[in-house]
């Protein structure tokens, strides 16, 4: 089981959901979200099949449509009123789950925590688990009872691409990249048209797929070994970032798992940086 401060077990939520009284205090979350070259429709997949009462976060849908960047934060009011309509508030016990079983949850988990939720836990091992262990699912959509979410927001949780210049060029923090290798390198072009191929100079990469293991964080000590071997330093500040915002939070996530605090997310990552001609970048 993975760290208690941050999951609850498939067991523990059946019993939850068994209590009369349960959903009062409780709200579950359905965050599946795909990457673009899964082809796959997460609202329609939450439709066919979720677990009983799970409300659906549309990240998305639920961002700052100000900008032509993908699912960008929206403005604490923005968030307050989306959460609010979900049923959410930020004094209730929140857990969140996806169907990849570790890929969308953390994205929402973070943004949950960034706007003053006090208690959001993340489902271990996700719908995919939930399933094989043949506990209930329902389908079509919830309406859930409107809360209202009281936002405080956390500006120093996440960075823009300036902060991220600064710490490029001083090499004041450590930035750890979540994209593929090939991707961070500048071997491959990108998956989104139009942006150029490379990283954030002075950064470091860490594909995401290095921390998880069939829908689930790896234990602290191989989190650990995977930092380690590409000469993360525990002692300075870090920055993730990543395609579009999504998997820089799989990295936030192993990070706490393992004691660091403190950890910054830069939003628009590499869908911004990439598309940007002036910020620079670096290849290999």
């Amino acid at each position: 089981m993975g760290d208690p401060a941050f999951f609850v077990s498939t067991e523990w939520l059946a019993a939850e959901l068994g209590k009369s009284n349960s959903l009062q205090d409780l709200a579950i979350i359905d965050a599946t979200f795909f990457m673009p070259d899964e082809k796959r429709d997460a609202k329609a997949e939450y439709i066919a099949r979720h677990i009983p009462g799970a409300v659906y976060f549309d990240i998305d849908a639920i961002a700052d449509h100000t900008t032509d960047l993908p699912h960008m934060l929206p403005s604490p009011e923005q968030f307050a009123e989306a959460a609010g309509k979900l049923g959410l508030a930020e004094n209730i016990r929140l857990v969140v789950y996806d169907a990849s079983g570790l890929l969308g949850a953390p994205r929402v988990w973070w943004t949950l925590r960034l706007f003053g939720a006090r208690d959001v836990k993340i489902l271990e091992g996700g719908l995919p688990q939930w399933i094989a262990e043949g506990r209930p699912v329902e389908s079509g959509e919830v309406q859930p009872k409107p809360r209202t979410f009281t936002p405080t927001f956390d500006s120093a949780g996440v960075v823009n691409a300036a902060t991220v210049n600064a710490a490029s060029a001083g090499k004041t923090s450590q930035i750890i990249d979540a994209r593929a290798a090939p991707r961070f390198r500048g071997e491959v072009p990108e998956p989104r048209a139009g942006l150029r191929s490379g990283h954030i100079p002075n950064s470091l990469n860490l594909p995401w797929r290095e921390v998880v293991a069939e829908g689930r964080l790896k234990s602290p000590q191989d989190i650990e070994k995977a930092f380690s071997a590409i000469g993360f330093d525990p002692q300075q500040p870090v920055i993730t970032t990543c395609g579009s915002g999504v998997t820089a939070a799989i990295l936030l996530l192993a990070l706490e798992n393992i004691g660091q605090r403190g950890i910054r997310l830069y939003d628009g990552s590499w869908t911004e940086w990439g598309g940007r001609n002036d910020l620079p970048i670096a290849t290999g």
